[in-house]
């Protein structure tokens, strides 16, 4: 079965054709990173402007790179939620009128979910995993014990990873993305400079919670020594606040449920120290990391496509009254 993903939760819009025989056969985003830069995040309603502009070329790109049309395609899968409910919008109208049109089965994906089994498009993995979703809007983890046996474990309680990432990049005047900066400046730091609190919630492990972190920050920067001290050792010892952190707990909950294996999604998941010391903390505890290439850790439309396919071929399409939802039932 070949299937054409669309994806439009946030601030990418993206399309991808997925072969169960062939596998990834496209993989276009297209970024908005110019248009929300000024801001310091994402508006809401500039993001769907974009979306209405780029989803037909980026599908039409899509499809070409695949060599796909009507006759090629089996079906449609599109992430219907979570996310922003205007940007949601855009990529399900035109992903249900698309596959009326070609009279095609569509099949609304849960975007935690996709992220969830991104790794599958370049891994093998055995079942069951603990995985670690981290991005910007949310940090959690979950066991998965197959694909459709997901359990949530446990999430922040305030901010996620992500946004305390973009937050911190804001008071240091980094600009935006705020994780892609501070990432970069971070490696020219000294991460042990400056020992910023981490909130381990001991009664509550699986949880997260990062606001006092970034409270933390804005007040040694209001101190004398933040006021004086170098940039590069300020990024470099949040990140590992922050690192340290979403490593531990991911590890201790592999060891809670008994599964020697984890797994990184999300597009904090990107984050180049993360990446590095969960495998060095993995690799000392006798735990197996699965890390997806940085492309697939961000938002994009080969997930969805990927978890579409394994949905239509056991003949579970969504029906017309497929809408878009902001929570999800895997973020609780």
């Amino acid at each position: 079965m070949r299937v054409l993903g669309i994806e439009s939760s946030c601030d990418d819009t993206a399309a991808a054709v997925y072969d169960s025989g062939e596998g990834l056969l496209s993989n276009v985003v297209a970024t908005q990173v110019s248009v929300h830069e000024a801001y310091g995040g994402v508006v809401p309603e500039l993001a769907s402007r974009e979306h209405i502009r780029s989803i037909v070329p980026v599908v039409e790109q899509a499809l070409a790179i695949a060599k796909s049309g009507r006759e090629e395609i089996d079906g449609v899968a599109v992430t219907a939620g979570p996310g922003l409910i205007g940007s949601l919008l855009v990529g399900l109208c035109f992903a249900k009128s698309l596959a009326f049109a070609w009279e095609k089965p569509v099949c609304g994906v849960d975007h935690l979910e996709a992220h969830l089994f991104a790794i599958f498009l370049e891994h093998r993995v055995d079942v069951p995993y603990v995985a670690l979703l981290v991005s910007g809007g949310h940090t959690s983890l979950f066991r998965v014990d197959g694909a459709d046996e997901v359990t949530f474990l446990g999430g922040t309680r305030d901010d996620a990873a992500g946004e305390a990432f973009d937050k911190a990049a804001k008071q240091l005047g980094l600009g935006y993305p705020g994780g892609v900066a501070i990432d970069r400046l971070a490696r020219q730091g000294d991460r042990l400079r400056f020992p910023f609190p981490r909130a381990w919630l001991a009664q509550d492990p699986a949880s997260f919670s990062f606001s006092g972190l970034k409270t933390s920050l804005r007040t040694f920067l209001a101190s004398p020594e933040g006021r004086t001290a170098r940039a590069e050792d300020i990024a470099a010892s949040f990140q590992e606040a922050v690192v340290e952190v979403l490593a531990g707990k991911t590890l201790a909950a592999a060891k809670r449920e008994g599964i020697p294996r984890i797994v990184l999604a999300g597009g904090v998941a990107a984050n180049s120290r993360l990446r590095e010391r969960i495998e060095e903390d993995g690799g000392r505890e006798g735990v197996g990391v699965h890390l997806p290439s940085r492309a697939l850790c961000t938002d994009n439309a080969a997930m969805v496509a990927f978890l579409g396919e394994r949905r239509l071929s056991g003949g579970r399409a969504s029906g017309p009254d497929l809408n878009a939802y902001a929570a999800s039932r895997f973020s609780r």
